[in-house]
């Protein structure tokens, strides 16, 4: 099950965040990226943030953000021990649900360059890249932009 998630969600969501981002970004890229300590509860209080439930547990969170023309993901976040069965996908399968409902014609999304995994999967699920930038403020990282566009 998806559902919005509420205030009393709050420290679910951070530590989904928490645990999906930091040991894979160190182990990859050597920081800990925003999407990983960022205080959740603007988004939870905008609407934003989504939660997977499995038997009643919190085990995945999609930001969604509704822009005028589009739909942003923000951040997909599974908690390690769920990863690898599918959850990702069903995020991104709830984001295309979520941007249809709301009449946006395409999805948008960014990633570090070297988060191959992410955009092997994104690939996967429709999304194209746009192009690359310098990581707003990191020096030498790079981040990927992709879109997918929607069916009418």
């Amino acid at each position: 099950m998806i559902r919005r998630a509420e205030l009393s969600d709050l420290e679910a969501v951070q530590q989904i965040s928490a645990d999906a981002y930091i040991a894979v970004y160190q182990a990859i890229c050597g920081f800990i990226p925003k999407p990983a300590v960022e205080d959740y509860r603007p988004r939870i209080e905008r609407g934003e943030a989504w939660l997977l439930e499995e038997g009643n547990q919190p085990v995945a969170v999609a930001i969604l953000e509704e822009r005028p023309d589009y739909l942003e993901v923000y951040s997909i976040s599974v908690r390690r021990e769920a990863q690898r069965k599918g959850l990702g996908a069903m995020l991104l399968r709830f984001a295309d649900q979520r941007a249809a409902a709301i009449g946006a014609p395409e999805i948008r999304l960014y990633t570090n360059a070297r988060m191959e995994r992410n955009i092997a999967l994104y690939r996967r699920h429709g999304f194209v890249e746009m192009g690359e930038r310098p990581h707003p403020s990191r020096l030498g990282d790079v981040l990927v932009d992709m879109v997918k566009t929607l069916r009418k």
